[in-house]
């Protein structure tokens, strides 16, 4: 099994900055996709952008040029770097890792809310 913990969330006004932060435990080993999602009131998950584990990142349209995704896999953290925030990236923040042994398995955060005020 794998753990995973978020923290970092909170509330911020429009163009402030927050960094999320998701410490892995548990069978980390074989962890590859590591990746933030978040679901506003109302509407679905949504991606927001993932990390492999080498490095190469993909982002939502939405964040792209706003947001950055890093991981230190010796600490088995996955990061979110959030600028030039928005109303709209209001929502709850979950992390997501993906590890293969004989089977692909995802786990999930508990979550961690970001509110972003006009």
């Amino acid at each position: 099994q794998v753990q995973l913990v978020e923290s970092g969330g909170g509330s911020v006004q429009a163009g402030g900055s927050l960094r999320l932060s998701c410490a892995a435990s548990g069978s980390t080993g074989s962890i590859t996709t590591m990746a933030w999602y978040r679901q506003a009131p109302g509407k679905q998950r949504e991606l927001v952008a993932t990390i492999s584990s080498t490095g190469t990142t993909n982002y939502a349209d939405s964040v792209k040029g706003r947001f950055a995704i890093s991981r230190d896999n010796a600490k088995n953290t996955v990061y979110l770097q959030m600028n030039s925030l928005k109303p709209e990236d209001t929502a709850v923040y979950y992390c997501n890792a993906i590890r293969i042994t004989v089977a692909r398995r995802t786990y999930w955060g508990q979550g961690t809310q970001v509110t972003v005020s006009s």
